[in-house]
């Protein structure tokens, strides 16, 4: 006998660029039914999905039996303290996975990440909750990439590299194999990483040079590679 359970309905927070693509993604999933977004924009609807308002509607909607959510929202550290809030309220973080996107075998994945078209991750890779794989990057076997990380698009990481938790590596970023980016860094857009990367660093260029450390660096890319 068929399953014929309803999908489940979900929220998705943010209303911008990146939560286009989400919503995207998430509208070729029959598990799911959207029923809106939250976010501050200019229109009252994103991509035919109504802007509900913003994310103070998460206790409202849940105590109106909406159970699942996914945190469409580009800043690393901005994503992590909604989607924690979420969870802390009872909601169940889903993944958005393109079906365009090629997942091989024994790779695990957190809660809340997204996988973009044209993205590869290879076997035995590991993708921390609240990540983001972005259009066309590659991962490729025994990856470790740690919670909400940005993975932008077109990057590439040969086997066995990590990447600690909140790190940004730009567009088109490249990694050779083996290497560790630590948590909270900037990887500029067309580094190329041959050396690790300690933590909360800035490094840009070809070959990747370390520019800055400091305590934090929260990388602004809400309304730029989402």
């Amino acid at each position: 006998m068929r399953n014929h359970a309803l999908p489940n309905k979900t929220v998705i927070v943010g209303a911008g660029g990146h939560a286009k693509v989400i919503i995207d993604i998430l509208r070729a999933d029959t598990h799911v039914e959207l029923i809106g977004c939250l976010g501050q924009h200019a229109d009252n609807k994103l991509l035919g999905l109504a802007v509900l308002g913003g994310d103070e509607q998460l206790p409202l909607l849940y105590a109106q039996g909406v159970r699942h959510a996914f945190i469409a929202i580009g800043n690393n550290e901005r994503r992590q303290h909604l989607a924690r809030y979420a969870e802390s309220l009872g909601y169940e973080l889903i993944n958005a996975i393109s079906p365009r996107a090629y997942l091989a075998s024994n790779v695990t994945l957190g809660s809340g990440v997204a996988v973009m078209p044209g993205s590869i991750i290879q076997p035995d890779t590991i993708v921390g909750s609240y990540s983001i794989i972005n259009t066309g990057a590659t991962i490729d076997h025994d990856g470790a990439i740690g919670e909400a990380c940005h993975i932008a698009p077109g990057c590439t990481l040969s086997g066995n590299v990590s990447v600690g938790d909140l790190s940004f590596l730009g567009t088109g970023a490249k990694v050779i194999d083996g290497m560790r980016i630590g948590a909270g860094c900037m990887i500029g857009a067309g580094a190329v990483v041959i050396r690790h990367i300690p933590d909360h660093a800035l490094a840009v260029g070809v070959p990747a040079v370390v520019k800055r450390i400091q305590a934090s660096i929260e990388p602004n890319v809400s309304r730029r590679e989402t």
